[in-house]
């Protein structure tokens, strides 16, 4: 003990990074098991020699995964976990949670249980220092010690690419005895070396997610709450000060006490130890090693007592979350302590468990160690989250829960539609040519309502795929996978799940050709697609061009054992050419292996139905595809064919939300779903509020949503640690008053407290900065002073004085020769020196009458706003009117006068707007004597001329070229027939909404002001085989414009019913991420990751040009400023991150922000308030600043893992890879207002808003301006 307390003492003196030989000794000369090589690999639970007393549980086994975790269960597939933020399904101890990998000898994994003295001396001296006093008297008897060393990233590699060099070491140690337990991070100088891993589903964009380290308890007792978690670092800046800081006073040394049921305690909060510990009680006692220095790095604070903040909180939904402030490592924005309520479809630890005695178990034939069995509590995370968990007497079962179907570890649900992406390779002979293909394209949409099933592979060499037109089993496994269930039957997904491996043989008669075809399917992605890799190899017949191959129904016949299912049969099918046809024929073996539930009973045999297959190649898209519509029921010597159901048919007359449920026959019942009440056939929403249902607490408001409901705490409360009472908050100190906040002195810049514990700093007028720094604005540099004046700049203001011979007080001057001065009015001076207008900025140019005086109304050039003012020109509150509305009427029209018109009102808008005399290229509305619009318009002298409703909207397809007009007739009628639209189309509303990409779709959310109407979100756009990530919308067509990187292409559709999506650039793409439309010029911009350029085009994808392709490394996000022509991007850069700006030519380039700035992935322009403002996934910040780089402020220092932003009026929304929502941030105070969480839950990228009108500027025809 005294050696490992002197070198203890060092380390603390010392003060430096934490050198190896500071962790625990580990490796195979101490004993330890080293976890197998791999990237998702997971320990056989280590049975401990007495229980570990872990979040006031008691555990009797640890399990230590590849990826930096711990835990008392055995692991998900890291698709569940490894990605997400914290809290997990399952308890965790992080203490680098990552996508790591060991492949390829990249490192190993040491873990052991180890009683020995060293150990534990080196676990209590650690342990001590974060806790000198309440840990005074803790003697461990166990310790389980777990070492990652030199473990690389997981990295998808090109062919030749070598892995990268960057290695990490980290060390978890858990000590323990009967009453208590502590958690030991350890991290050695140099031993972090990258902090973050790339996500798998990323595709080409190029992103890299955080590390997290902490805390997590798991699912806790009631199903519609997460459990706690404790989060001690999740951010690059947090993460890079795990060597260097630390809450014991050694560096990368961080202890904690985890015993507890409540709370996870972090060291430090005690004060420094007085001294070293000496030793263990019962030992020889040492000599005593002081400390020769204080404590010095991070020491973190012991948490207060008052109540985490948590927004709101939904029963059964994903909203809210509760975070109390602990402080991390490098300010990582607070240690958190939270629980979200969260439903039973995302936490595969919900699970009921149940126990079933087998009667045919036979314990002479069948024994078992009790120590060795496998029950629900250790493994029910391989379960789905839609499944509950059975025990029996030698196992566990997991089985789907009502209107779930599938194999119990993976779920679906019934009657939806599903998806299949996979690859597809092959080696074959086509008759006498070889002919091989690599990760094709195979996609599969299956209708489950009715067992159909599509299958598309594109890409085959045009001779393979005519040849392979008759393999229609290649399809037909989905046919058997999800054919419709005749009661008393189960498909192929309710036995075999989504992990299974088909191998299949097929022999040709007359010629004796034999191919095989293997599939094999690896689970359900995040958005429950089924992923499939398929392998075809042999011999096929050659078959002519323009030939057509028919299939003929069939039945056939399925053996099932506990895990394999087998079947074999001859199919005819006919080659048609022209009137010549030919039946020939084949024969088939196949065997789908899987791992089953030895508990469950499968049939002996079934028999699938066929009634309809298709099998065409389209030589045009280059396309394979197959259709078949199958049943699946008992074999005939099982039991006769019953009829369809009217269920399965349709026929039946339940209504949504109710469900049909078969009897017996044609018999069946109607069910309503939960939530809902009445006889089946009809179904009434059950409004839980209003009817005493709910569980909502004191000073709460419930509100009733279809078939739930939700509570939210009143204006000034939060919810209680149950999480349905609400109470009033903690107060928060104000940084202002205890001076927390180093803001510039007093004469310069003022405080501003936020009222939640957070404040800004802000320059006082007359100054510039960013309120900590300050400098004096030369005012007189802006010529504030009217011209035959000076302006004398002074600390914060000016002042004006008249020149000789003139009087005034120098913002008015007039000429006082011959005592006969020559005054402007005030409306006159303004227009001079124009005002700006809140909250619109800008100079505003007054209209005056011919005497000089202020016109009743004024409309603001730029935005389109109107309003009414007073003979001294202030505005009259309430009259004030949005763009593109009928202006206010304003003073007292003489009474025989008619009403000016919209035509009218416009007309002369413009005009004052033009100064009276509009220019050649500027557009000024032609008016009939009567008001209305004149049917024909055309743009000054260019020539354009199109057709207007009498609304005066333009008439689309009606613009002319020069040269020729438009017949337009008032009366000529809309066409009476409209194409009919896309099955995937769903046309918006009308009013602002926000648009979003999801992977494969493009989502609708709209706006009631500013709150997201999250009852009426839905998909507008579903693209297959797509990766949406930038998206943008042009307000003067309607049309939505995105990037695809999986398709490398750019697309656009509009919102009109019936509209195509239409691609206008497919080549010379790599991987398009970012995009901006610029509504004015016609034009759209594009950032391209792979090739580091900057791009842009006309909207039809034409005049494409190079803007730049020197200079950048990651250029990601890109808007643009029509108004101003200006154009702005991000560059993440991890070496030198920066924000750029340009005119939309390419002149001008120059860099923005280059400072304080680490993962800038998305950026807006606000048109309105003339602000740039961007979020960091690395800094974690939402900031803005003025269009020059000047004025740049913090808006919120706490955001997850944000990827794109929008603006809209007073808030700002935003997509989080952390949260998988849209995120609304209110741009006064920065608050966290509200989110949406769509039902199925994957990365969101690209976001925009869609307003009823354009932002305000002139239209530029056609030059670039």
């Amino acid at each position: 003990m005294r050696a490992v307390l002197a070198a203890l003492a060092a380390l603390l003196a010392v003060g430096t990074a934490l050198p190896r030989p500071g962790l625990l000794p580990h490796g195979p000369a101490r004993g330890d098991a080293r976890l197998r090589p791999g990237d998702d690999e997971s320990s056989p639970g280590v049975l401990l020699r007495r229980a570990l007393r872990l979040y006031g549980r008691s555990a009797r086994r640890l399990y230590v995964g590849t990826n930096g975790v711990i835990s008392t269960q055995d692991f998900p597939r890291e698709t569940q976990y490894v990605d997400d933020d914290f809290p997990t399904d399952f308890p965790v101890i992080a203490p680098f949670l990552a996508d790591l990998d060991t492949s390829g000898d990249r490192g190993n994994i040491y873990y052991r249980q180890d009683g020995s003295r060293d150990a534990l001396d080196r676990a209590v001296g650690y342990i001590r220092a974060g806790f000198p006093r309440s840990a005074g008297a803790f003697v461990p008897t166990d310790a389980f010690v777990a070492t990652w060393e030199d473990v690389g990233a997981y990295q998808e590699l090109s062919q030749g690419a070598e892995p990268s060099a960057k290695l990490n070491t980290f060390q978890a140690v858990i000590a323990y005895n009967d009453e208590d337990t502590y958690a030991i991070f350890l991290y050695p100088d140099g031993g972090l070396q990258f902090l973050g891993t790339r996500p798998k589903e990323s595709y080409n964009v190029q992103l890299e997610l955080p590390a997290r380290v902490g805390f997590s308890w798991g699912d806790g007792d009631d199903p519609k709450r997460d459990g706690l978690f404790h989060s001690l670092a999740s951010s690059e800046q947090a993460l890079s000060n795990l060597e260097r800081e630390s809450n014991t006073g050694v560096p990368g040394v961080w202890v904690f006490r985890v015993g507890g049921a409540e709370r996870v305690e972090p060291g430090g909060g005690e004060g420094a130890a007085p001294a070293v510990p000496q030793s263990l009680p019962g030992h020889p006692k040492p000599g005593t090693a002081a400390y020769t220095r204080p404590l010095s790095g991070h020491t973190a604070q012991r948490p207060g007592h008052g109540a985490p903040v948590l927004l709101g909180f939904v029963p059964g939904s994903r909203d809210g979350q509760e975070q109390s402030r602990w402080p991390r490592p490098g300010g990582d924005g607070g240690a958190r302590l939270s629980h979200s309520a969260s439903p039973s479809s995302y936490s595969s630890g919900h699970h009921g468990v149940g126990v079933e005695e087998d009667v045919h178990f036979n314990p002479d034939v069948f024994t078992y160690s009790e120590a060795g069995k496998e029950t629900c509590a250790q493994h029910h995370g391989r379960c789905s989250p839609h499944a509950f968990c059975t025990d029996y007497a030698a196992g566990f079962c997991c089985h789907c829960r009502a209107t779930f179907y599938g194999n119990g570890r993976q779920c679906l649900p019934e009657g939806a539609v599903h998806r299949l992406n996979g690859k597809v390779s092959g080696s074959l002979r086509v008759g006498r040519a070889p002919v091989r293909f690599q990760d094709v394209d195979l996609h599969a949409y299956i209708v489950g309502s009715d067992g159909r099933a599509y299958t598309a592979i594109s890409g085959v060499p045009q001779p393979a795929a005519r040849a392979l037109l008759p393999l229609l089993p290649v399809g037909g496994l989905f046919a058997w996978l999800f054919a419709l269930e005749e009661p008393g039957s189960e498909n192929g997904f309710s036995i075999a799940g989504a992990e299974f491996t088909q191998s299949l043989e097929v022999t040709f008669s007359p010629g004796g050709e034999t191919v095989q075809v293997t599939q094999t399917a690896e689970g359900l992605g995040p958005d429950n697609y089924l992923s499939l890799r398929t392998h075809i190899q042999g011999e096929v017949p050659f078959l002519l061009e323009n030939v057509t191959v028919h299939v003929t129904p069939y039945k056939e016949l399925y053996s099932y054992s506990s895990s394999a299912v087998t079947s074999s049969g001859r199919r005819e099918y006919v080659v048609a050419a022209g009137t010549a046809n030919q039946t020939l024929s084949y024969r088939l073996r196949q065997n789908v292996t899987f791992s089953g539930c030895p508990h469950s009973r499968l049939p002996a045999r079934q028999r699938l139905s066929v009634a309809r297959a298709f099998a065409l190649f389209d030589g045009h898209e280059h396309v394979l595809r197959y259709a078949l519509a199958a049943r699946i029921g008992p074999a005939p010597d099982d039991a006769e064919n019953p009829g369809v159901s009217p269920c399965h048919d349709g026929t039946h007359a339940c209504e949504a939300p109710a469900r049909c449920r078969p009897g017996a026959g044609a018999e069946y019942t109607c069910e309503c779903t939960a939530g809902y009440r009445g006889d089946g056939r009809g179904c009434r929403d059950v409004d839980e509020c209003s009817e005493g249902l709910s569980q909502c607490g004191p000073f709460s408001v419930c509100l009733n949503v279809p078939g739930s409901y939700r509570c939210e705490c009143r204006a000034g409360y939060r919810p209680a640690g149950d999480g349905q009472a609400c109470v009033p908050p903690a107060p928060a100190s104000d940084p202002c008053e205890d001076g927390r906040r180093p803001c510039a002195p007093g004469d310069r810049a003022r405080c501003v407290s936020r009222g939640d514990g957070r404040a800004t700093c802000e320059c006082l007028p007359g100054y510039a900065g960013d309120g900590i720094h300050c400098s004096d604005v030369d005012e007189c540099a802006q010529s504030p002073c009217h011209p035959a004046a000076i302006c004398y700049n002074t600390p914060g203001s000016f002042s004006c004085r008249c020149r000789p011979g003139y009087a005034g007080d120098g913002f008015q001057c007039t000429y006082a020769a011959e005592g006969n001065p020559q005054r402007l009015t005030p409306c006159q001076h303004e227009r001079m020196y124009p005002r700006e207008v809140p909250p619109l900025g800008g100079g505003h140019v007054p209209q005056c009458d011919e005497q000089g005086r202020y016109r009743p109304l004024q409309c603001h050039g730029s935005s389109g706003h109107c309003w009414c003012v007073d003979a001294a020109g202030q505005e009259i509150a309430g009259t004030r009117t949005a763009p593109g509305t009928t202006p206010p009427r304003c003073g007292s029209p003489e009474p025989t006068e008619r009403p000016p018109s919209m035509c009218e009102r416009w007309r002369q808008s413009l005009l004052e707007h033009y100064g009276g005399s509009p220019r050649g290229d500027q557009y000024v509305p032609q008016c009939e004597p009567s008001g209305d619009f004149t049917p024909l318009q055309c743009h000054g002298d260019s020539g354009y001329c199109w057709c207007v409703e009498r609304s005066g909207r333009e008439i689309p397809g009606t613009r002319s070229e020069p040269g020729t007009a438009p017949p337009c007739l008032p009366s000529v009628a809309p066409p009476s027939v409209r194409p009919e639209p896309r099955p995937d189309v769903s046309p918006p509303a009308a009013g602002t909404f926000l648009l979003y990409a999801q992977g494969q779709q493009i989502g609708y959310l709209p706006l009631n002001g500013t709150r997201l109407q999250k009852e009426a979100a839905k998909t507008l756009l579903s693209l297959h085989g797509s990766i949406v990530v930038g998206i943008d919308y042009d307000c003067r067509e309607k049309m939505i414009y995105w990037t695809d990187v999986a398709g490398r292409t750019i697309s656009r559709a509009g919102l009109e019913p019936g509209s195509e999506p239409e691609t206008i650039v497919s080549s010379g793409l790599l991987s398009p991420e970012g995009l901006a439309v610029d509504h004015l010029r016609r034009a759209v911009f594009w950032t391209d990751s792979g090739l580091d350029r900057i791009e842009r085009a006309r909207l039809d994808g034409s005049e494409r040009r190079v803007l730049f392709d020197t200079d950048l490394v990651n250029p990601r996000a890109i808007a643009v400023d029509p108004v101003r022509g200006n154009l702005y991007w991000t560059d993440w850069n991890r070496e030198a991150p920066k924000i750029e700006t340009s005119t939309v030519n390419g002149a001008d380039r120059r860099v923005l922000v280059h400072t304080d700035i680490g993962l800038p992935n998305g950026l807006t322009f606000d048109p309105f308030s003339k602000l740039l403002c961007w979020v960091d996934a690395g800094t974690k910040h939402l900031e803005c600043t003025f269009p020059d780089g000047t004025g740049r402020r913090v808006i919120q220092s706490n955001l997850n893992y944000p990827f794109s932003i929008i603006s809209y009026a007073n808030h700002f929304y935003h997509t989080d890879w952390r949260r998988d929502g849209v995120i609304a941030v209110n741009k006064e105070t920065g608050a966290f207002t509200d989110e949406y969480l769509p039902e199925q839950r994957s990365h969101l990228y690209g976001i925009t808003a869609v307003y009823p009108y354009c932002p305000g500027g002139k239209t530029l025809g056609n030059s670039d301006g």
